[in-house]
C-alpha cells in the first residue's frame, strides 16, 4: 500500500464508493480506506519526494479536483460560532484567501523563508489561513494557545527568536508589555475590527491584498513548524517538524486512524495552540480531502458540543478524554447524532468507564490513539480491530514500536518498560527533527536503535499496547512499581470523584506510597471527609490490585494543569517531597 502524493492518489480518494454501513456489532466497524489492520501494516509504504509543500502539493491539488468535478460538494472548511455566524470555504476559496495572507507576510511584514512566526489565535477562520500562508511562504509557524500569560508569551518570543506575531485584541496588550524585551520581533499583526497603534490590521489588509502568489519550493526536510511541548515536566521544549514529517506523515492519521474520505466532515475540539490541532484540524483531514469543521467556543460547554453534533452533519469527532468525561455526565437522551459514525480520542489515556458510558449512550466506540508533539500516531485502535478497553491499540503503520529495558533491549509481552520507536538504521517519517537549541535533551531521547518516548507501558500477547505512565510518574512502593493511570481509572469509577491525580508521597517505612489528590463531585462535598476517604480507598482495593490503593488521600478544589489541560503531577509530587 504505497502512498505517493500524485494525481493518482487524489483520484482514488475523490469519489469513494457508497458509504459502508456499520456492522451490527459496532466493535467491528468496516474501514473505508483499508481492509484490515494486518494488511495495512504489512503493505504500507510512504514515498518521500525531494520537494514537498502541503499547500501546493495537497491543497492546490484538491482545488484542481474541485474544478474538474472530481470531489464531492462538501466544503473544505466549515466554521460556526455561538452567534449564528457561519463560514464555508471551498478549497479554491481557501487557496485564494491564503495567497492574500501570504502576500501580507512577505510584503507588509517583510518576512523571508525560514523566519519564525508565532500564531496566538482562537478558533477563528484566520487561524487556518495563517497556517496555510506560512506554508506558502516557507516561514516557520509556531502556534500557541490563547490562554497564555504575559510570562508565557515572553518565554516563547525569546526562546523562538520569532520575527512576527499574529494575535487578537485580547492578547495584544500582553505582547506590547513584553515586546521591548524581544529583539528579534519586528512585525505584529492583529486580527481585530479596530485598529491598534503599532500593529498592522489583518482584516483591513486582506481587503486590498492580491491573491497572486507563487508558493515557495520547499524541500521535504526543511523546517515547517515548531511546537512547544505542554510542559508537564519542566519548561516547554521547542519541537521541530519538517514539511514532510507532518505534511506527509499525518497521512497515517487521516487515512487509517480517522479513516477519512472527501465525503466526511471532521470536527476536532483541540485548542489551536497544540500539535493535536495540526494533527486533526489541518493536515490529517485535508490530505484526505475531507471537510474541516470548527466551532468557536470561548470555553468548553458540553451542551453546545452535543447540540452541534446533533445539528450538523459531522461524521468524525475527535476530543480529549477530559471532554468525553464531561460529555457523558450530561443527559444525552434528547440528542441524536444522525451523521456521527467514528469517534476518536488522544492527548492522554481515556478511562474504560468513560468509553463504556459513551458507547451505552451513542452506540459508538471511542478509538483511542497515542502520539506526542514529537510524532504522528504511534499506536491506535483502528476500525475492524477488536477494542480492548483501556488499551491504546496497536502500532501505526508509521512506526516499529517496542517495549524496552534500560539498556535498549526489547522486552517480551507482559513486561513493563519504556515505549520506544525504532529509528536506526532508518529514521521513520513522522518523527520530529530535534528539540530546537537543546542538543542535550535531543540526545537523551535516543537509546541504542530507538527513540524513547518518555512513556512507560507494556505489550500484551495479542500485540496491544497499554499505557502505564510517564516515566517520571512511576511510584515505587515496597518493591512494587505502580503507575498512576490504573489507580486514577479506579478512582474515577467512584461516584464521589470528579477527577483525580495520583503521585508518590514519602513514607518512612515503604520509601514512598500512593497519594491521591481528588476533586469531589458537588453532591459529595458535604459528606464526612474521613469516612469518604475510607470508602474511596476500599473502592480502589476492590477494583485493582490492593497494593495500589492510595494510602494517602487529599481533597482539593482543583488540580494544577498545564494550559493544554494536562495534569501537572510533577507539581503535586514536588510539594509532597519538599516537606521531608
Amino acid at each position: 500500500m504505497k502512498i505517493l502524493l500524485c494525481a493518482k492518489y487524489f483520484q482514488c480518494l475523490a469519489i469513494p464508493g457508497s458509504m459502508r454501513a456499520l456492522h451490527k456489532d459496532y466493535r467491528t466497524v468496516t474501514p473505508q480506506n483499508f481492509s484490515n489492520y494486518e494488511s495495512m501494516k504489512q503493505d504500507f509504504k510512504l514515498e518521500i519526494p525531494e520537494y514537498f509543500n502541503f499547500a501546493k502539493d495537497v491543497l492546490d491539488q484538491w482545488t484542481n479536483m474541485e474544478k474538474a468535478g472530481k470531489r464531492p460538494s462538501n466544503p473544505a472548511f466549515w466554521w460556526i460560532n455561538g452567534n449564528g455566524e457561519e463560514v464555508r470555504w471551498s478549497f479554491e476559496e481557501l487557496g485564494s484567501l491564503s495567497r492574500k495572507f501570504a502576500n501580507i507576510l512577505t510584503e507588509a511584514c517583510g518576512l523571508q523563508r525560514g523566519d519564525r512566526v508565532i500564531l496566538l489565535l482562537p478558533k477563528i477562520p484566520e487561524w487556518w489561513l495563517a497556517n496555510i500562508a506560512c506554508l506558502r511562504t516557507g516561514t516557520v509557524l509556531i502556534p500557541g494557545t490563547t490562554q497564555m500569560t504575559q510570562k508565557d508569551i515572553l518565554y516563547r518570543l525569546q526562546s523562538s527568536k520569532a520575527k512576527c506575531i499574529i494575535t487578537n485584541e485580547v492578547l495584544a496588550p500582553a505582547v506590547d508589555a513584553v515586546a521591548s524585551k524581544c529583539e528579534n520581533l519586528h512585525s505584529k499583526l492583529i486580527v481585530s475590527q479596530s485598529p491598534r497603534e503599532g500593529w498592522e490590521n489583518l482584516k483591513e489588509m486582506m481587503k486590498h491584498a492580491s491573491d497572486n502568489h507563487t508558493c515557495v519550493k520547499t524541500k521535504h526536510n526543511e523546517m515547517m513548524a515548531i511546537f512547544f511541548t505542554s510542559g508537564t515536566s519542566g519548561y516547554p521544549k521547542m519541537t521541530g517538524h519538517t514539511h514532510s514529517s507532518f505534511g506527509l506523515g499525518l497521512s497515517i492519521n487521516g487515512r487509517f486512524w480517522l479513516d477519512l474520505t472527501p465525503l466526511d466532515v471532521m470536527w476536532n475540539t483541540s485548542d489551536t495552540g497544540w500539535a493535536k490541532s495540526a494533527w486533526s484540524s489541518v493536515f490529517s483531514p485535508w490530505i484526505q480531502g475531507a471537510c474541516v469543521f470548527a466551532h468557536y467556543l470561548p470555553r468548553f460547554e458540553p451542551t453546545s458540543i452535543l447540540q452541534t453534533l446533533s445539528k450538523f452533519p459531522i461524521t468524525v469527532f475527535c476530543s480529549a478524554p477530559t471532554a468525553y468525561r464531561m460529555l457523558v455526565q450530561n443527559d444525552k437522551a434528547s440528542y441524536k447524532f444522525k451523521s456521527l459514525k467514528h469517534c476518536v480520542s488522544a492527548g492522554e489515556p481515556i478511562n474504560p468507564e468513560v468509553t463504556e458510558q459513551w458507547r451505552n449512550r451513542t452506540g459508538l466506540d471511542i478509538y483511542e490513539g497515542y502520539g506526542q508533539t514529537e510524532t504522528v500516531l504511534i499506536c491506535g485502535n483502528f476500525k475492524g480491530m477488536k477494542i480492548k478497553p483501556g488499551s491504546m491499540g496497536k502500532p501505526s503503520p508509521a512506526f516499529d514500536v517496542k517495549i524496552l529495558d534500560v539498556n535498549g533491549n526489547v522486552l517480551p509481552p507482559g513486561k513493563e518498560g519504556d515505549i520506544g520507536i525504532r529509528v536506526r538504521p532508518n529514521r521513520p517519517l513522522g518523527l520530529f527533527t530535534h528539540y530546537i537549541d537543546n542538543p542535550t535533551k535531543t540526545a537523551s531521547t535516543l537509546r541504542g536503535n530507538f527513540y524513547i518516548t518518555g512513556d512507560r507501558g507494556y505489550m500484551d500477547e495479542d500485540g496491544y499496547f497499554w499505557f502505564v505512565s510517564r516515566a517520571d510518574d512511576i511510584i515505587l512502593s515496597s518493591g512494587y512499581r505502580i503507575g498512576p493511570f490504573e489507580v486514577e481509572s479506579a478512582l474515577i469509577e467512584h461516584p464521589a470523584v470528579a477527577e483525580s491525580a495520583v503521585v508518590s508521597s514519602p513514607d518512612p517505612i515503604r520509601g514512598e506510597v500512593v497519594k491521591a489528590f481528588i476533586v469531589l463531585n458537588p453532591d459529595y462535598k458535604s459528606h464526612d471527609q474521613e469516612q469518604l476517604k475510607k470508602e474511596i480507598q476500599e473502592h480502589v482495593k476492590r477494583n485493582t490490585a490492593p497494593y495500589k490503593y492510595p494510602r494517602k488521600v487529599e481533597f482539593i478544589q482543583e488540580l494544577p494543569k498545564t494550559i493544554s489541560g494536562k495534569i501537572k503531577r510533577n507539581e503535586l509530587r514536588k510539594k509532597e517531597w519538599e516537606t521531608i
